[in-house]
């Protein structure tokens, strides 16, 4: 595999100048372990944004520019078929960048908050505050906990009252890169509280039988580091926590899950993407988010929103085998993405996290519905690849309005199953 040889010596380019996003058509059994083989090289620079799974599933890889060639030319030489999807990831790193700082200035002046634009995380922290300030007779915002690099971790609490109702658990942002999510989340809290203050059905009377918890931001540290640099940083997934190798950061948190921890589809190789991490719940944030679930005890639904694919998943991720609920989840989720489809014609495809994206242990949805959390999906938002994490800001909004609609029907569907 003289690739790989040719790959590492180009070296990881974080300038990202030129990078490319190329589309993988695998076309037998043989092409899908090449890739995974590749994918498997943690040194060989390339960042797979989807993985091999299937021949019917293309494979998705940013790749740096000095490592270009090479690979394209491995690619033709085993007669595997690609697409440029992204010509030029600079690019629209640089006009994201761009229209995030313009939209600050505007914001700044008029003292308004767009939610058809991305913003950092002290702006979403003090716009929860605002919102809870404005709508302080349901919302309350709770403390859960600090993250390694020490900063708080806030879950908003919508409730009318009323002691450990059941609720239902709503996160955004594991995934540090995957902003479409926590800008979904934003759009959310507002439409949750505007609904409840305008008396709008269905809320009023899911308030009235549960609580809502919603995280936005559940991986503060990554999502700070998206931010920091105009580059590659801004394609960051993990956490940002120390690990045994000085050379790589981080735990991709949606693998630390004490769910079938250390299983398929998970890394013990500190510089992977997919890294797992020394132990379960060894990172502190998902140990702050279990450790909160658990002390509430009365939570029947968990979803969590990650970007992208248009998929609506439930259990499991770390094994083929059926969900005990499974017929149930499936039928839930699928009246689900009809409800997403009926706002603008997005279409969503169901199943099961193992069989429709990729198998992953020690994840977020296998923990919940393991404890007994039987209403637990994970969504893929928008879209399928043309932007990919680096959707525009334009499409904040739909995309927002659409999961609402999804997100509506299974909290309605949990209110009238009570288990």
């Amino acid at each position: 595999h003289y690739v790989l040889i040719l790959l590492k010596s180009a070296g990881l380019n974080y300038s990202s100048a030129k990078d490319q996003v190329l589309r993988i058509h695998a076309e037998s059994e043989n092409h899908i372990q090449i890739l995974k083989k590749l994918e498997r090289d943690v040194d060989s620079g390339l960042d797979f944004w989807t993985h091999a799974v299937s021949t019917e599933q293309p494979v998705d890889i940013r790749v740096s520019h000095s490592s270009l060639y090479a690979l394209k030319d491995f690619l033709k030489k085993n007669n595997i078929p690609f697409t440029v999807i992204i010509n030029n990831v600079q690019e629209h790193l640089v006009r994201e960048r761009e229209e995030m700082v313009r939209n600050a200035d505007v914001e700044r002046q008029t003292k308004s908050f767009n939610f058809a634009a991305y913003h950092d995380l002290e702006t979403i922290y003090s716009f929860m505050d605002t919102l809870v300030a404005s709508h302080s007779n349901l919302i309350s915002k709770v403390n859960i906990g600090r993250t390694y690099e020490n900063r708080t971790m806030y879950v908003l609490k919508f409730s009318t009252g009323g002691v450990k109702k059941p609720a239902i658990w709503i996160d955004a942002g594991i995934h540090a890169r995957e902003w479409i999510s926590h800008a979904t989340a934003v759009w959310l809290a507002d439409r949750i509280a505007t609904d409840f203050k305008e008396n709008r059905a269905p809320v009023p009377s899911i308030l009235s039988q549960m609580d809502i918890y919603l995280m936005i931001v559940a991986n503060p540290d990554g999502y700070v580091f998206t931010h920091r640099s105009p580059n590659f940083y801004r394609l960051w997934r993990k956490s940002r926590s120390a690990t045994s190798n000085p050379k790589c950061h981080g735990v991709d948190l949606n693998r630390n899950w004490d769910a079938e921890f250390g299983g398929p589809g998970a890394s013990d190789d500190p510089c992977a993407e997919d890294y797992r991490g020394p132990s379960a719940q060894s990172e502190i944030e998902v140990k702050n988010i279990a450790d909160f679930i658990m002390s509430h005890g009365n939570f029947k639904s968990f979803m969590t929103l990650h970007s992208y694919k248009q998929l609506l998943m439930y259990p499991y991720g770390y094994s083929g085998t059926d969900a005990p609920d499974r017929t149930e989840l499936h039928d839930v989720a699928t009246q689900a993405s009809k409800a997403l489809n009926s706002w603008h014609g997005t279409v969503y495809k169901v199943g099961s996290i193992f069989h429709i994206i990729e198998p992953a242990s020690g994840a977020s949805v296998d923990w919940a519905y393991n404890r007994g959390i039987k209403y637990s999906f994970a969504f893929e938002l928008r879209d399928t690849g043309e932007y990919g994490f680096l959707l525009p800001a334009n499409q904040i909004v739909s995309t927002a309005r659409e999961t609402w609609y999804a997100l509506r029907y299974i909290m309605q569907y949990v209110c009238d199953h009570p288990y």
